[in-house]
């Protein structure tokens, strides 16, 4: 029996032991962040799955596992079938597949402090119809069984300068004093971690790649806030940033101090705030106003300082991409480097640099039916060779204090085939469309999508996953609310300051992979004798895109001009920052189509 086999077995008897039929396991912590601590890694602990979006549901006599459209090939490679059937979403969800596989009269049990309120509901919902009943367990049975279960990171909680941050942290806290006065609420709470980072204005590294620290929070209608981490984490430093109107307590101490609010009038996102959080409150007859968390669009618009902070750190990070492409010219074709070889000698590139405090996310690093893989982790178990004839596809960002970076590139090794070059100039068509786009003010994300999908449908040919999402100011690499994408539910209009990603792509199963990613941010762009408040978007992201990739007799005059400024823009700012071999390889890269 596999590791994971008899993980599985093991959550059975647990579940037996306490008289439940079944358990529904999300990827997800306190705080329903994405990218969660190693503490809360129960999805992958029980069953192999190393993606960043999923949930399980396990049954006495079943298990289902439940991913989107970029993890369709990876959950295979990584969750044994023979115990677990794929269940893809939006399709279906768990509780639409609860509704059909629940035993009739069945006890399901859910951890309080990992679901949403919203899908508490729809779960719930759909047991009724199998007159199931959906029970909170008072400790996650996973806990139990997973003996070498890490600690919550207890790393020091650091200080985000205003230098940095373009606004004191108490600012940010009178902005959102003056929005409960608006609802007429005492408090909110904050539990989305990088809200918390950023309305105080402190970072940590609680979460891989992610730069918070694991802590909640109130804000109150009279500026002060209530601070819930760790007390190991709090240097003198910390304490003096955030300054007698903070009042600290320990993390442990959160959901008792929810009691607090007994009678008040309180403001709680249901989509970023666990159920367990209403629970408690409404046991204290608190008045709950489900409105989004205060913090959410402030943050997604960058101030000035946050922009000029961004730009620079795309021109740093780029230097080291180019760098990194240089190298992949000279090694690549030659057959004797491998994914992780190249992702190793990427990250030194970006350390090289000396501002670099962590990557972005885990390097996507993959070479010809890897690259089909949307977000293909590599391992010692699954590394390629990067061979000559192939597509290489790298998608990779850096952490700096000054911004967040992600970006990715598809590389021709050498000669490829037709097919290839056709495909790659589709994408790179529809990565131009919507780069190039102006619309007016109130337009969503979702009104562009298609811009940078209509060559590949034209072809019949599509991606399984969105074009575009927004970025954070050294905070997370996926951040809301703005996006570009088909879904239309919770769909932002664009504002100027926003960071929205560019990345059309195409992956033939078993073959290869193509993503052509650049940062862009959402600008004015009003022009004489206009009618309409119109915005734009400039790119940030600077590093060549591969020419060799390119079938150029699929370009239209204005898409070759934009690509040929492009690159020009490129050479100017990148070319000063590398050594004269590389400078002369990027002119080269950079040369006009």
């Amino acid at each position: 029996m596999t590791d994971h086999a008899a993980r599985l077995a093991l959550l059975r008897a647990e579940l037996a032991t306490r008289q439940l039929d079944g358990f529904v396991v999300p990827l997800s912590d306190e705080h329903m962040s994405e990218y969660v601590g190693g503490y809360a890694q129960r999805l992958a602990w029980l069953t192999g799955f190393g993606g960043s979006a999923g949930a399980a549901v396990v049954l006495a006599d079943k298990a289902a596992m439940f991913v989107d459209g970029r993890y369709t090939l990876q959950v295979r490679d990584q969750v044994d079938g023979a115990h677990w059937s794929y269940e893809s979403v939006p399709q279906t969800s768990t509780a639409e597949w609860l509704k059909t596989h629940a035993p009739q009269g069945a006890r399901i049990g859910y951890d309080a402090w990992l679901h949403s309120k919203p899908w508490v509901q729809a779960a719930t919902r759909a047991l009724d119809e199998r007159e199931a009943q959906l029970v909170a367990v008072t400790t996650n049975p996973i806990d139990s069984i997973w003996t070498d279960r890490p600690a919550p990171s207890s790393a020091p909680v650091d200080v985000h300068p205003e230098s940095f941050a373009g606004q004191p942290a108490t600012a940010k806290r009178a902005a959102i004093a003056e929005w409960l006065k608006g609802k007429k609420a005492d408090a909110t709470i904050l539990t989305a971690l990088d809200s918390i980072a950023w309305a105080f204005n402190i970072r940590g590294s609680d979460v891989e790649r992610t730069p918070v620290t694991l802590a909640f929070a109130m804000i109150w209608q009279d500026e002060t806030a209530d601070l819930f981490v760790a007390p190991e984490k709090i240097t003198d430093a910390v304490r003096a940033h955030l300054g007698a109107a903070v009042r600290l307590h320990p993390y442990a101490g959160f959901g008792d101090a929810l009691g607090w609010l007994a009678g008040k009038t309180v403001a709680v996102d249901p989509e970023r705030s666990v159920s367990s959080i209403f629970n408690l409150l409404q046991a204290v007859d608190s008045t709950i106003i489900e409105d989004r968390d205060p913090v959410i669009l402030p943050k997604a618009v960058k101030n000035e300082v946050e922009i000029a902070g961004t730009r620079a750190a795309h021109r740093r990070d780029g230097a080291a991409l180019s760098r990194f492409l240089h190298w992949l010219a000279q090694h690549g074709p030659s057959g004797g480097e491998t994914e992780l070889s190249a992702s190793d000698q990427l990250e030194e590139f970006r350390k090289q640099a000396q501002q670099l405090v962590d990557l972005s996310f885990d390097t996507i690093s993959g070479s010809g039916p890897n690259g089909a893989i949307v977000h293909y982790r590599v391992s010692e178990a699954t590394n390629r060779p990067i061979e000559p004839g192939t597509l290489y596809l790298v998608d990779s960002g850096g952490q700096y204090r000054d911004g967040t970076t992600d970006v990715t590139r598809t590389i021709a090794i050498g000669p490829v085939p037709d097919e290839m070059k056709r495909r790659f100039t589709l994408v790179l068509k529809g990565h131009i469309a919507l780069a190039r786009a102006r619309f007016p003010k109130g337009t969503r994300g979702s009104q562009l999508d298609v811009l940078a999908r209509q060559f590949l449908w034209g072809e019949g040919l599509d991606y399984a996953h969105g074009t575009g999402h927004g970025v954070g100011s050294f905070l997370s690499v996926h951040e809301g609310p703005q996006r570009i994408a088909t879904v239309l539910t919770g769909d932002e209009p664009l504002q100027p300051g926003m960071i929205v990603s560019n990345e059309p792509g195409y992956y033939k199963t078993g073959g290869y992979g193509i993503r052509i990613e650049n940062l862009v941010l959402v600008i004015e762009d009003q022009r004489a004798g206009e009618e309409k408040d119109m915005l734009a978007f400039e790119t940030l992201t600077l590093a060549p895109i591969d020419r060799y990739a390119i079938a150029p007799e699929l370009l239209d005059a204005g898409e070759r001009a934009w690509l040929d400024a492009y690159h020009r823009r490129v050479l100017a700012e990148i070319g000063p920052q590398v050594d004269d071999k590389a400078r002369q390889w990027l002119e080269t890269a950079c040369a006009a189509i």
